[in-house]
């Protein structure tokens, strides 16, 4: 599980940089429609080369599916490049970074993963870890102007939130078949989007199109698979707090890669987060309570029947 924890860190967290490096050679939004087809071809061989089968379409499982793609993708990918048209990077990277606290409170709600003080505690210290990594030097009632855009910006934030408790109530369904219905119908309504929002978008050029074959099998495919086992296995609120840590890497892969300066505040907010995700982590005397109870602790046994030898 470590292994995969720090798998889906490395494939998101380079995902911003190579965003970055994409959106200097095509729009967002063709951008959008262009990886999110490569990671629906992907997906589907993948699929169907592993010996997976689909559905049927009269099945549920291509509803639920297909909603997860917009929400997990397409209205999150469209909202952010809306809202980055006015916002800079840093101050939308703390945007976003609400998004574990809203999914464990959507968790509470709507599965049996229940907010205790600690949790909500430990993930507000990772949020203050990320705001600490991006927040400008000098505030100011200036960072509050564009507050529309940042409105848009959370609520791509909370479709990720979402998504993530969503896909913990969906039908049961091997990732890999998951992930390809989300992208196949993610790269039909983000195609749809690209040719009625931006109709004059051309064929990538040698460096778009490398950001988007990394995007694409990277963050689209790959992750999108890890993401679904992730979920399954341990839930949205493990999940969410995953998503404080794909931020910091990308800033160590800019500083490595990409020649952008070190700042102590990296140093700060990795510590910060780290924290966070140990107080969160933490039981409430009520749950140490409760995991010490075995269910059947305390009641009497049933006698063991007598058996009987077979007679001819």
């Amino acid at each position: 599980m470590i292994a995969l924890c720090a798998a889906l860190i490395l494939i998101w967290g380079s995902a911003f940089n190579f965003v970055g490096v994409a959106v200097d050679h095509i729009s967002p939004f063709w951008l959008t429609a262009w990886r999110l087809l490569v990671g629906a071809t992907v997906l589907t061989l993948y699929a169907l080369i592993t010996g997976h089968r689909f559905p049927t379409f009269r099945d549920p499982r291509w509803i639920w599916y297909s909603v997860l793609g917009m929400t997990g993708a397409v209205i999150p990918f469209l909202l952010m490049a809306k809202g980055q048209l006015s916002v800079d990077s840093g101050l939308t990277a703390v945007i976003v970074g609400a998004m574990p606290l809203i999914t464990i409170v959507l968790a509470h709600f709507f599965t049996d993963e229940k907010l205790t003080l600690f949790k909500v505690f430990g993930f507000f210290i990772g949020f203050l870890g990320v705001a600490v990594l991006f927040m400008p030097d000098q505030f100011g009632l200036g960072l509050t102007g564009n507050w529309k855009s940042q409105l848009i910006i959370l609520c791509g934030a909370f479709c990720y939130a979402g998504t993530t408790v969503a896909a913990k109530r969906a039908p049961k369904t091997p990732a890999p078949v998951g992930s390809a219905i989300m992208m196949i119908a993610a790269s039909i309504a983000g195609l749809t989007a690209a040719l009625i929002l931006d109709p004059g978008g051309h064929v990538p050029n040698a460096p778009a199109l490398t950001m988007i074959l990394l995007l694409g099998i990277g963050s689209t495919s790959v992750g999108t698979i890890l993401y679904l086992f992730f979920i399954d296995r341990v839930g949205p609120s493990s999940m969410a707090r995953l998503n404080y840590f794909p931020p910091v890497l990308s800033v160590i892969i800019g500083v490595w890669f990409l020649s952008e300066p070190f700042t102590w505040k990296l140093i700060v907010a990795f510590i910060v987060i780290i924290i966070g995700v140990m107080v969160s982590r933490i039981s409430s005397p009520s749950e140490r309570r409760m995991g010490s109870i075995r269910p059947d602790r305390g009641r009497p046994r049933p006698p063991i029947p007598a058996v009987r030898p077979d007679r001819d």
